[in-house]
Formats: C-alpha cells, sequence, structure tokens
C-alpha cells in the first residue's frame, strides 16, 4: 500500500480537488515539482544591533508601557534561511495555514502571545499612511533626516541608530520621548515590521506612540501575525525569492511544533523564562552545514504524526506567564480579521482545532477577500477604507471556534488528501524518470523489432510496425541518435549540440571568449595569432547518403586578431572555400575520421589539381593545421562571400585517390610557438590567399550565402577551415 501511495504522489501530487488551493499554478511548489529550484530565500530581519540601543531606566518604563516590554527582551536568534524557506514551500495563501502531509497547521495569536509577549487583544493597529518623512519626524523625534537617510515614507534604521542610540543623562522628559519613539520604531521595524528594503521602516507607526500609555492599547501581537501572514503569502509565490516580518516568530514556532531542525543547544532549554522564545537563546552546538532546503522539503515530505507537538506550550511553566496575557489566550481561537495597516489577512483557528487541544473536523469554506495595498497615498487615513475589515476585528470575541468530541478525523483526513497538495519534492527526480522512460521505450522497441509477424493479419503487421516507428523515433529524439545535417549554414555552424568531438593540438591556450557566441568554433583572441588550431569533427552520421551531406561536418578553425580576405568577382570581405560533395562514400568517411589523433595530427599538402597546390603554396607564415584524411570522388573548390568581418576557409574534396594527401598551410612553427596571449596588433596582410584565375571562376559556381545565416558565423577574428 506505501509503495502505491508514493506512485500516485508521484503521478499527481495534489491538489485531485481545486476548490480550496485555487492558486496551485502561481505556488512554488508548482516550479519545484517542475525542477525549478529557486534555492534560499533572503531573510529580512534586523535584529543584529538592537544590543547597541542603551536604554535609560526612565525610557525602559516607557517601552513598556507602549507594550513592548517582552518584546525588548528577545535576542537576535540566528535564522536557518534553508528551514524558513521549506516552511514558505507548505504555506498556503488561501487558506493562511502550512498544509502539512499530517493535516493543516499554523502560527496563531495563542503563538504570538506566548512566544513574543505581544498583546492580542485591543485596538486594531491603523492610521494615516505618508510620503515623507519631513513633518512627522520633526513632530515625534524632534529632528529631520536629510534626504540620504530618507525615501518616501520610510527612514533607514541606521539614521534612528545613529541620532538615537544612547540618551544624554541630563536630556528633559521630551528628549527622553524622543529618543524611545525613535527606539520603538527602530523594534518594531526591525523585529515584528521588518521590510524587504533591508534597512528601512515606515514612519507611519509614530504616530501611534505619541501618547505611551494608548500605544500600549493596541494590538501589536495581532498586527505582527498579520504582517507576518502577508509576507509568508507573498513569498509562496513561485516568483519571489525574498521573505520579511517576524522570522523569529516563525522559526521558533517551528521549533515548538515540528521535530525538524531543532537546534542542539550548548546547554539545557530554558523553561522558566518569559517569552518562551527565550528557550531557544543560545549557541548551537550541532553541524548544520548540510541541511539545504531540500534536507528541510524531504523531512516535511515524509512527515510523520509522531514528529508533531499540537500542544508545546502544556508542560512549559505556567507560572511565568504575566497575568495580562494569560487573561486574553482565549481569544487566541477567534475566528477574525487581523489588521496592521493596508495588510488584512483572515486568521482561521477553525482549521488548525488539534492545535488547541480539540479533534479536527472538516473545516467550511475560507469566505474570499480581496488582499490590497492600501497604503499608496499620503495623508490617507486607512480607518476609512477598511470599514468591514475594521468590524470583523470588533466583533472578534464573539467568534471563538469550539470543538466537537464526536468527530471522526478520519473523514477529515479522507478530505485534506483530496484537497491538499501531498508532497512539494518529487519522490523521483526527473532525471530517474527520464533514465525510466529510455529504458521502458527501448524495451518497447526491442519487443517490437522481435516480435514474430508471421500469421499476422495485416492490421496487426502494421500496427507492430507503428509501435516500432514510434519507439524509435522517441528514442533518437530524446538520447541524441541519428539526426539529418540540414543544409543551411545556420545549423552547420552553430547549432550542433550533439555527437560533436574537440581536437586540440598540445601545448595551445586553453581560454575562451566569454561572448564568443560560437562557444568553440574559434580560439580566443587572448590567444596567439595562429596558435591554438582546432579540429572538430561534427556529427558523423553513416545514415547520410549521397545527396543528404551538403557540408562535409570535418572542420579545422583557426583564430586570430584580423580576418582573412577572400577573393569574390565583386567585393572582397571574407573568404570561404566551400567545397560541396555529391555521392561520398558514408563508411570510408567515417573510416577516415576515426583516424584523427588528439594529440599530434599530421601536417601535409593535400593536391588535388595543380590550381589547389598553388593556392596552398601561396600562404605565408600560416600556423600549421591539422589535417584530415578522406576517401571521395570528384573535387570542387568553391568561394562563397557574406559581408562580414568573420573568415571562414571551407575545403571539402572529392575524387581524392590518394589517402596521403592532406590540407594544410605552410607555416613556421618556431613563429606559432614564440606568439603569446596578448596579440593585438596583428593585420590582415600577414595571411593572404592568392589563387589563380581558375579558382575565381570556380567561385561563381557558388551561391551567395543569405544574411539569414550571418548570426551563427564566427565573430571578427575567426577564421574556419572545413575539409
Amino acid at each position: 500500500m506505501e509503495e502505491i501511495g508514493m506512485d500516485l504522489c508521484a503521478a499527481n501530487p495534489g491538489p485531485i480537488d481545486p476548490s480550496v488551493l485555487y492558486d496551485q499554478d502561481k505556488h512554488v511548489s508548482s516550479a519545484v515539482w517542475e525542477g525549478q529550484e529557486r534555492g534560499a530565500l533572503r531573510c529580512h530581519e534586523h535584529t543584529s544591533k538592537l544590543g547597541e540601543w542603551r536604554l535609560t531606566p526612565k525610557q525602559i518604563e516607557l517601552v513598556e508601557k507602549a507594550g513592548f516590554g517582552y518584546l525588548r527582551k528577545i535576542p537576535a536568534i540566528s535564522l536557518d534561511n534553508p528551514l524558513i524557506s521549506a516552511l514558505v514551500e507548505r504555506w498556503r495563501r488561501e487558506t493562511n495555514t502550512f498544509h502539512f502531509t499530517v493535516g493543516e497547521m499554523t502560527v496563531t495569536l495563542q503563538d504570538v502571545a506566548f512566544l513574543l509577549g505581544l498583546a492580542i487583544d485591543g485596538k486594531p493597529v491603523i492610521g494615516i499612511t505618508y510620503t515623507t518623512c519631513g513633518t512627522v519626524c520633526q513632530k515625534y523625534l524632534g529632528k529631520v533626516p536629510d534626504s540620504t537617510y530618507a525615501s518616501g515614507g520610510m527612514v533607514k534604521l541606521s539614521w534612528l541608530k545613529e541620532f538615537f542610540c544612547r540618551c544624554p543623562e541630563d536630556a528633559s522628559i521630551e528628549e527622553i520621548e524622543h529618543h524611545t519613539r525613535a527606539y520603538l520604531l527602530y523594534l518594531v521595524g526591525s523585529t515584528i515590521f521588518s521590510t524587504t528594503t533591508g534597512n528601512k521602516v515606515p514612519v507611519m507607526y509614530l504616530p501611534l506612540f505619541e501618547n505611551f500609555d494608548d500605544a500600549g492599547r493596541y494590538a501589536w501581537g495581532a498586527a505582527a501575525l498579520a504582517f507576518l501572514y502577508r509576507a509568508l503569502g507573498n513569498a509562496s509565490v513561485k516568483s519571489q525569492s525574498t521573505i520579511c516580518g517576524c522570522l523569529t516568530l516563525l522559526q521558533c514556532w517551528s521549533y515548538y511544533h515540528l521535530n525538524i531542525g531543532r537546534p542542539k543547544l550548548n546547554r539545557d532549554p530554558i523553561h522558566d523564562h518569559f517569552p518562551f522564545v527565550l528557550r531557544w537563546k543560545g549557541k548551537q552546538s550541532g553541524p548544520t552545514t548540510n541541511r539545504d532546503v531540500v534536507f528541510y522539503r524531504k523531512a516535511l515530505d515524509s512527515l510523520e504524526p509522531c514528529d508533531v507537538e499540537w500542544l508545546p506550550y502544556k508542560y512549559m511553566d505556567g507560572t511565568v506567564i504575566p497575568e495580562e496575557i494569560r487573561s486574553t489566550l482565549v481569544l487566541g481561537r477567534s475566528k477574525t480579521m487581523l489588521i496592521c495597516f493596508d495588510k488584512a489577512e483572515r486568521h482561521l483557528p477553525n482549521r488548525v482545532l488539534r492545535q488547541y487541544g480539540m479533534l479536527q473536523t472538516i473545516p467550511e469554506d475560507v469566505a474570499g477577500w480581496v488582499r490590497k495595498s492600501r497604503g499608496v497615498d499620503g495623508g490617507v487615513d486607512l480607518s476609512g477604507k477598511m470599514e468591514s475589515e475594521l468590524n470583523e476585528w470588533a466583533d472578534h470575541a464573539l467568534q471563538i471556534v469550539e470543538g466537537d468530541d464526536e468527530t471522526d478525523e478520519n473523514e477529515y483526513m479522507g478530505w485534506y488528501l483530496r484537497i491538499t497538495r501531498k508532497v512539494v519534492g518529487r519522490p523521483i527526480s526527473l532525471s530517474s524518470e527520464f533514465q525510466r522512460t529510455i529504458s521502458g521505450l527501448r524495451e518497447i522497441s526491442y519487443l517490437a523489432d522481435t516480435f514474430l509477424l508471421k500469421g499476422l493479419q495485416p492490421e496487426q503487421f502494421e500496427s507492430i510496425s507503428r509501435i516500432r516507428s514510434i519507439a524509435q523515433e522517441c528514442l533518437r529524439d530524446q538520447v541524441g541518435g541519428p539526426i539529418v545535417v540540414s543544409s543551411t549554414v545556420e545549423v552547420e555552424l552553430g547549432k550542433r549540440t550533439r555527437g560533436k568531438e574537440r581536437v586540440r593540438r598540445k601545448g595551445t591556450g586553453k581560454r575562451k571568449r566569454g561572448n564568443d557566441p560560437m562557444e568553440g568554433h574559434g580560439a580566443s583572441e587572448d590567444e596567439s595569432q595562429y596558435c591554438g588550431a582546432v579540429l572538430e569533427v561534427d556529427q558523423l552520421h553513416p545514415h547520410q547518403a549521397d545527396d543528404e551531406v551538403d557540408h562535409l561536418p570535418l572542420c579545422t578553425v583557426v583564430e586570430g586578431e584580423t580576418p582573412l580576405l577572400c577573393e569574390t568577382p565583386s567585393k572582397v570581405d571574407d573568404m570561404q572555400l566551400h567545397d560541396e560533395t555529391d555521392g561520398i562514400d558514408a563508411s570510408q568517411f567515417c573510416d577516415a575520421s576515426n583516424e584523427v589523433d588528439d594529440s599530434n595530427i599530421p601536417h601535409a599538402i593535400r593536391e588535388t589539381d595543380l590550381q589547389t597546390a598553388r593556392t596552398a603554396e601561396d600562404i605565408p607564415q600560416s600556423s600549421e593545421l591539422p589535417d584530415v584524411t578522406a576517401d571521395a570522388n570528384d573535387s570542387e573548390i568553391h568561394n562563397a562571400t557574406k559581408n562580414s568581418n568573420e573568415s571562414q576557409i571551407c575545403n571539402a574534396t572529392n575524387g581524392i585517390n590518394d589517402p596521403q594527401n592532406l590540407v594544410a598551410t605552410d607555416v613556421n612553427e618556431s613563429q606559432t610557438d614564440d606568439v603569446t596571449d596578448n596579440v593585438s596588433e596583428s593585420k590582415p596582410s600577414e595571411v593572404a590567399f592568392h589563387t589563380d584565375q581558375q579558382t575565381v571562376k570556380e567561385t561563381e559556381t557558388v551561391p551567395q550565402l543569405s544574411c539569414e545565416n550571418t548570426e551563427d558565423l564566427p565573430q571578427q577574428g575567426d577564421t574556419s577551415v572545413v575539409a
């Protein structure tokens, strides 16, 4: 049964019923399933420098009045980016829950109260948006940041720390309040409301700190959860690569609820300190270098019920929980709308009843809501634009979910497995599936080839032939079987990716020009002008018959700094000696190609007729080119020209009776060896071809190359000789 279930997941990871997870196509799990890894997310939380602030006793008193006394005590905790990234792959913004193999789970209001010590009851965190910083900073901080520290309605955290991290001992009450508001803005901007900008915080929170007693009446915990929900939803889209929000809350929630990635600390966990995030304070003692996103993804894909702690706070010391927090814990089961300025997100505890010690029922459909960005205009009071969300929050105390002791959770799991995404990573890798498919095709092809055809009806015979043809065609397409060579220069010069063998002379340069579109059809421009001759044997296919071979795919490429000039009846730009062959013995051609030596290829002159020999003898001091031997019939030398700064020499000779005749040019070997990697002043006059009138006349028989193929020809400085 387990193997059958695995096969079903491999074929369809879900959801089978898309009525709940209707945004699956946009979700990161779809990209991962197709092999598109985005790696670990960039996590934006800026708590590392919070410890550099020095608060006076009066400032600490004001911070506690504002409701951030416990958040202030939380130190910077090292973030596990791969773990957070793997959790995001399981987050679904349609339900604001994680979809694990055991069911849905989420970070609840109760978790925020336990872990951060923030208020989950009170006024919604909402107010006026700003597009400039000057006025609001002057009013609440007594100082205006210059243009290098401000951007739109945001101010840099570094500016706040630079000017307000130390309050003077003899400061007035007004100055103390200014410094305390700056600290609170820095605190929320680096923790619960951290943004993807990396180092900025919106100044719209400052007016909420005008009166510190009044600031303590806001539901900062609910706002922090709304902000985190929105950040998780944004990061779960496959096009995103960053995440913000209170990631310390997310990571410590995972430590408490899931037996995956929990750190091994150098000391025993702290159980008697509040908030409960402090349990994970300290240095880790175990290695975590091998824990990447794939590691955590596989762990979550194979999550078992025994790996889940549904009630992790049950055995914590309840006496350390402050009364103002304990009295509001029941609101952690409130089905309501969470608000943080323009961000409104649904809190759905009815989908995670087991996190409250109750049996899970099939939840009702999520009421649709539109996620809007309402804070684009400055001076806008968002209260008038979010009436329905505010009304829902106002009634949150009346929306406490209850459980049902008669519930059958097997019924829930049957429903859940139909609407969820069962796995994120493929149980079998794409490469393994590909190899399995190829193996199956080969087996089908073998059975079709060996099937007894005697006594079959014509229809049956045709079916077997069709099966054989389809299998062989698929194998040829997938594993690089015989490919018919196109007669166009585009295919010949740049489009082949398989069946290529490159033979380099010993001692030649290894560097290759990074922006060379031919990727190896010539030597680097940093190499010597003629050093580094390359012999390329391109896709020698015995199946190519007489007329299928328009260009012999055996070429020698030489690159210099300047192009060779070639002769045409009208304009001299490039040189291409191009031979078209009619009637090549394929077997002889393949035998000849196999004789190419990787290290030292003989150099000689291949005489086809008197005119060709004279042409080779007139080339002064070129590098010695690798020699190619082939048996063929009939020899033609054609010159074809296209208007570019590149130079290619393509020789294909037919009808040569003596296999010792080889194509080469006379080269001064010592000159080749002395050339350095910094050749930059070579001139076209250093290399030239002098052909007789007979060769020029033969050029007229070759059609001109079309301009459509110029993009695949070597760039200026490349010289290709094809034989």
